[in-house]
């Protein structure tokens, strides 16, 4: 029998990726979601993966590059990225933002994310 898991966002373990990125994650066999904190100045490299990913921006301002430009995501708004394409953001300002992804990110789960610890 599969079991309902019930978690408070706030009592989730912080890890510290690097001095400018937080995040606690939380996951089931199929998806995994991300509550991300990032300070500003903050850069996630341009890369990509298999999973498809959902970002919604709490607060702040991220800057994303994509393959055809770059794109500003605002408080409200919801970025969609379908698995494979390449992508990467700057952070102008302190932000906090969700991360979905379907299915759930291996490599932050076995903490093999080598392109977000540099």
């Amino acid at each position: 029998m599969k079991r309902v898991a019930h978690h408070r966002l706030a009592e989730l373990p912080a890890e510290a990726v690097n001095p400018y990125m937080t995040r606690r994650l939380v996951w089931g066999e199929r998806v995994m979601a991300a509550f991300m904190e990032f300070k500003q100045g903050a850069v996630v490299p341009v890369h990509a993966h298999d999973n498809e990913q959902i970002t919604y921006c709490i607060s702040g301002l991220m800057r994303f590059t994509l393959p055809d430009g770059e794109l500003l995501l605002r408080p409200g708004e919801v970025l969609v990225i379908p698995g494979g394409v390449p992508h990467g953001a700057e952070f102008p300002e302190d932000t906090v933002e969700m991360d979905i992804f379907s299915p759930p990110r291996q490599d932050w789960i076995d903490r093999t994310d080598e392109y977000l610890r540099r």
